[in-house]
């Protein structure tokens, strides 16, 4: 059984669960913007802890029940992405730099030297600046549906714009959010793997009575905006890689994986027809078997 609890990092605390074998080898699961750890699908988890991982996964900063932050944002979130489209700075009470810090300080708590990464969008962000700036914490990373945050890379769908920027969101009861929500997922899940309505919006409602924190997401939508292009550091990644993305993806389109394969060209692209900008379920053996041969080259390299 999974076991859930607090751990202490930095001045945050950190809401993090652990399965599989406790001396196996770590797996971090990092997740993407405003979703909570319970997005990674339980079957996708339990392929790694079958095979003999530790695995373990953790809410982000400012989301589900790690350390909500307070501070206020200054500037229209419009006005702010048009100002990372053009490489201006943008003013943020933290960044994506500061996410990749608290992998590392995650991972002091639980007493690991380094561990595997796997990183769905802003969460492969978050992995790659940690595999950047930290090798020695890195073994491997799996990233799937994620880019360097370029902003010279096209931007999402037009009709996703606005709602990632939070522009028209009313209503915070249960029924607005699950609504809201919906109305999302269905614009950027994957055409050739629909998933049964029923089921999405049972888990937006676990996870809205589970934890819901409107401004954290906004914030870390800042985090991104602020950040600016990864490439350089992306650049410098030397650890065994491999990028997942969808073909049909409509929020981080699918030239984001090429430019990675390129900047990292010992890296594995996988380039996966019909896939969106979710994780499912019945490409959740391809995504943990590929996860497994990246893994087994950090083992390789060592030997």
């Amino acid at each position: 059984m999974p076991d859930s609890f607090h751990v202490e990092a930095g001045n945050l605390s950190f809401c993090v669960e652990t399965r599989g074998n406790p001396a196996g080898e770590p797996v971090i699961f990092v997740m993407g913007l405003g979703a909570q750890m319970t997005l990674w699908p339980e079957a996708f988890l339990d392929y790694y802890a079958n095979e003999g991982f530790r695995v373990i996964r953790f809410d982000n900063r400012d989301i589900g029940l790690s350390s909500h932050l307070q501070d206020r944002l200054q500037g229209h979130p419009v006005a702010v992405m048009a100002r990372h489209r053009m490489g201006l700075p943008i003013a943020a009470p933290y960044t994506l730099h500061d996410m990749a810090d608290d992998v590392c300080q995650v991972m002091d708590a639980l007493g690991l030297a380094s561990a595997h990464l796997v990183g769905v969008s802003m969460g492969g962000m978050i992995s790659q600046l940690v595999a950047a700036n930290h090798p020695e914490r890195v073994r491997s990373a799996t990233l799937i549906m994620t880019s360097t945050n370029s902003p010279r890379l096209p931007m999402p769908k037009s009709q996703l714009i606005w709602r990632l920027a939070g522009v028209g969101a009313k209503g915070h009861d249960e029924a607005s959010v699950v609504a809201r929500s919906l109305d999302f997922w269905k614009a950027i899940q994957s055409p050739g793997f629909p998933p049964r309505e029923q089921e999405v919006r049972d888990r937006i409602r676990r996870d809205y009575r589970r934890s819901y924190h409107p401004a954290g997401i906004l914030r870390q939508t800042r985090a991104i905006l602020a950040t600016g292009s990864l490439s350089s550091a992306t650049r410098r990644i030397r650890v065994p890689v491999s990028v997942i993305h969808g073909r049909a993806d409509p929020l981080v389109r699918p030239v984001a994986a090429e430019q990675l394969g390129y900047l990292m060209p010992h890296a594995r692209v996988e380039m996966i027809e019909g896939m969106g900008h979710d994780l499912p379920e019945p490409l959740l053996p391809q995504f943990a078997a590929i996860g497994f041969e990246t893994m087994a080259q950090w083992s390789a390299n060592r030997n």
